[in-house]
């Protein structure tokens, strides 16, 4: 995992949707059930951080960036594709 700070469940769920990844397809990615994921994005105080730190790997994985917050809030966004 990089240096982003921490994630919140709306970082997550964006994520998700930039990606049009479903929480059963990342829960698949993840080896965690459904309602791990959605229980993280609601930031459940039930998730543990090892379960957050697995979802957030496996989206960094699938190309997303987490941005800490800087004033304006945390984000996402996509990594840019490697040129061939």
């Amino acid at each position: 995992m990089t240096g982003h700070g921490p994630v919140t469940g709306g970082q997550i769920r964006a994520a998700r949707a930039i990606l049009g990844v479903s929480a059963q397809d990342l829960a698949d990615a993840t080896k965690l059930s459904r309602g791990t994921i959605q229980r993280a994005e609601l930031e459940s105080a039930q998730v543990t951080a090892a379960n957050t730190d697995r979802i957030v790997e496996v989206l960094e994985e699938m190309g997303v960036i987490f941005i800490a917050e800087n004033g304006e809030g945390p984000g996402i966004r996509l990594r840019k594709s490697k040129s061939k």
